[in-house]
């Protein structure tokens, strides 16, 4: 990415954080689009992994098993013509890891240490060179602390489930509006009680409520504080 004058254009990196189901991964794609950047799905990389663990039936309670497959795996995400793919040891399980059974024990998984260490890790060395959109849990507080734009995107409950039900269809899983809002709910609790790299909102994190506010309303809410703060460093 290049200035008019041919000089490397100064680049940040931004972190998106904020519970299940507030969009964050969708206002992340846009808002990498925006400004040219690269996108990093984190939340993808654990649901590679919950789905091995789940057709391995390794329970996320045996942490040596976890373990020991975890360093037999190699998660990658790849730019597509339709988005980000997810290959996990060169097999593509972009579609796969958007199941049901995934979503309702990707925090178990997630909760263990030496697995958050791994993915961290992988994660931090893609931020290496700037420029990069990153979402997730624990991005601007463990992940990217030093990361110069850091938003922190919630919703109620309530329209974090009507927004996860409207996705529901292309999957081909059913599952009523009242047991989603119960599963986030306490996905929610088991995100913010962990151990290991709760999900809490950093403090120099700007906060967006995204309940009365259209995708496009957040990208350029996100894009507009990334470009201010280019300017102010560039």
């Amino acid at each position: 990415m290049s200035s008019l004058n041919g000089e490397r254009e100064f680049r940040i990196n931004i972190a998106i954080d904020g519970p299940a189901g507030a969009g964050k991964s969708t206002v992340a794609r846009k808002v990498a689009r925006q400004l040219s950047y690269v996108y990093v799905d984190t939340g993808a990389m654990y649901r590679a992994v919950t789905w091995d663990m789940l057709n391995q039936a390794i329970d996320a309670e045996n942490e040596t098993a976890v373990l020991e497959r975890m360093a037999a795996l190699e998660v990658e995400l790849v730019p597509g013509e339709d988005g980000q793919r997810v290959r996990l040891s060169g097999v593509d399980v972009t579609d796969e890891i958007r199941s049901l059974a995934v979503s309702r024990t990707v925090s178990r998984y997630a909760q263990i240490e030496g697995l958050r260490a791994k993915l961290s890790s992988a994660q931090r060395q893609m931020a290496l060179r700037k420029g990069v959109v990153m979402d997730g849990r624990d991005i601007g507080t463990t992940v990217l602390p030093d990361a110069e734009v850091k938003i922190f995107m919630t919703a109620t409950v309530e329209e974090r489930a009507r927004r996860r039900f409207r996705e529901l269809p292309q999957s081909g899983e059913t599952i009523t509006l009242e047991q989603l809002e119960r599963e986030i709910a306490e996905r929610d609790s088991l995100d913010r009680s962990r151990e290991v790299s709760p999900l809490v909102c950093a403090d120099d994190a700007t906060v967006l409520d995204t309940t009365h506010m259209t995708i496009d309303e957040v990208a350029d809410a996100i894009a507009h504080l990334a470009e201010r703060e280019i300017a102010q460093l560039g």
